[in-house]
């Protein structure tokens, strides 16, 4: 089958659209006609570093789109349906029986080791392979294929163009409160980064009934936007460490301090702006993953770290209660996104990578 597809030649070039050949669904897969996708920090990563899934290779993993066609095995979704692609899972190993998909013990083979089959999943107009299977869709493309575990069917009345971000990084922030952290009524928590996942957090903070949401940002008008979905409190980041402006805020510190930057100076900010038996969790890959960012002093009075992964999300149900939410007028991700042409999609790579557009989305079908 002949489609678009943004790839990615190597690594000092942005996204060009070429025809592609596309292979599938094969059994237990969907083909999915991409409506529109969202851009993420992991997209431009892998576009920017040579990782295990080698270029020339098409990106994208927040897709949301129609159902083309199933293969053989398939009764999750049918042609029709309305979906939103996520992160794909084993099903089978103790984290995926124990519905934590996000926690899979073949995690990163699933997603990011690329098509195991003998034949390629892409191929170019000179015949050669393109790699693709990016956490599980490639969705910078016109159609793409999914294993059927990582498509989540959406009610057909809510904005299809606006949902990819649901399978990664809305549901990072929302899964990160709800799951991971599993918010009262009253507590309080402090987000370390506004961007597409911090904001999220607050929105969902301000759901559960947090009883104080601090935001903590570089960028004024990121706080602006953190203000509007219920920050109690937004702190612009500085050489001080935001840490202590937290804790004047909320005396004894937070019961949850999310860090969403990766970086570790504040990852320990975090850390230090905790309540006892307070939790700080981490959603961003460490800048430097040999570098220490916990000291003993860091845990006395029972505080913890914890690494969390896609908001300890199944996806089967966080998805379709967050696109609730959103028709509630509880979750509004509309405030934050920008969209793009297909053709556009270099800009908006260039737009997230500067910081002028915090959730660029694709529009890839009409």
């Amino acid at each position: 089958m002949r489609i678009k597809a943004a790839v990615v030649r190597d690594r000092q070039t942005l996204p060009c659209i070429e025809d592609l050949d596309i292979s599938g669904p094969g059994a237990g897969e969907v083909l999915v006609k991409v409506v529109a996708t969202g851009i993420c920090h992991t997209d431009l990563k892998f576009a920017g570093h040579d990782g295990p899934m080698p270029k020339p290779i098409v990106l994208g993993h927040e897709g949301a789109g129609i159902v083309a066609s199933v293969g053989a095995g398939v009764d999750k979704v049918a042609a029709g349906d309305h979906v939103v692609l996520t992160f794909g899972s084993c099903g089978v190993c103790p984290s995926c029986r124990n519905a934590e998909p996000a926690y899979c013990h073949d995690l990163a083979a699933l997603n990011f080791g690329g098509r195991k089959a003998a034949a390629a999943r892409y191929v170019d107009a000179a015949g050669e392979p393109v790699n693709g299977d990016f956490f599980s869709q490639s969705s910078f493309a016109t159609y793409a294929v999914a294993p059927q575990r990582g498509v989540v069917k959406v009610r057909p009345d809510a904005p299809l163009e606006l949902l990819g971000p649901m399978g990664c990084g809305f549901q990072t922030g929302a899964g990160a409160v709800f799951n991971d952290f599993g918010m009262r009524p009253g507590q309080t928590l402090a987000v370390f980064g506004a961007g597409a996942v911090g904001l999220a957090a607050v929105m969902a903070a301000r759901i559960a009934g947090s009883g104080h949401i601090v935001a903590i940002d570089r960028n004024p008008r990121r706080l602006e936007l953190a203000r509007g979905f219920g920050a109690d409190t937004t702190i612009l980041a500085g050489d001080a460490p935001a840490s202590a402006a937290v804790l004047e805020q909320v005396a004894h510190g937070v019961d949850f301090a999310l860090d969403t930057t990766g970086a570790l100076p504040v990852i320990r900010q975090a850390i230090e702006s905790l309540a006892p038996r307070g939790v700080a969790g981490v959603v961003a890959t460490p800048s430097d993953n040999a570098a220490p960012f916990v000291c003993a002093r860091h845990l006395q009075l029972g505080r913890s770290v914890k690494g969390i992964n896609e908001g300890n999300s199944n996806p089967d149900v966080l998805i379709p209660m967050l696109v609730d939410f959103f028709m509630q007028g509880r979750f509004p991700i509309d405030r934050i996104v920008r969209f793009y042409g297909f053709d556009e999609i270099a800009a908006a790579f260039e737009d997230m990578r500067d910081g002028t557009t915090v959730k660029p989305i694709i529009r890839i079908a009409p």
